[in-house]
């Protein structure tokens, strides 16, 4: 399995907010730690936003911060919010299958199990877990910042 791209930039956004609880950051900042850029970051906060992960704040001075404590916010939920449900395989989706052995063949079942498997390790950790040592990440993303 690999995650999109979407999901990605949607858990270095909570990352970035994490190790700045006490602050408002800007999509600005969060691109600059990245190098990601600021349209892709709007589409995801936006997500992150209606999902309940961020709060925004609008206007002049305004941001984004957590919506709730870094240790309330789980991980495996917020794949579940940004990840598309696509299909691992063609045959998982009835509607579009033409896998002749789909009938007999239990590749589905497997996956779809192992799949679940994936959320349930990922339900385990919170944003609090992935942001224990915020000194360290906050060093990186000022030397990404400045260069």
């Amino acid at each position: 399995m690999r995650l999109t791209r979407f999901s990605d930039y949607a858990l270095r956004v909570l990352i970035f907010a994490a190790t700045r609880p006490n602050e408002l950051v800007t999509i600005a900042q969060v691109s600059a730690a990245y190098g990601i850029s600021r349209n892709h970051l709007m589409k995801v906060t936006h997500r992150l936003a209606t999902g309940g992960y961020l709060e925004t704040v609008r206007g002049s001075g305004g941001g984004l911060r957590l919506a709730r404590a870094a240790a309330k916010i789980n991980i495996g939920s917020v794949l579940r919010a940004t990840e598309e449900r696509s299909e691992l395989v063609e045959c998982a989706n009835r509607a579009t299958n033409t896998c002749v052995i789909a009938p007999a063949c239990a590749l589905k079942h497997a996956l779809f199990d192992a799949l679940e498997a994936f959320y349930a390790r990922l339900d385990k950790v919170t944003l609090a877990d992935i942001t224990r040592n915020p000194g360290a990440l906050d060093l990186l993303f000022e030397k990404q910042m400045a260069s």
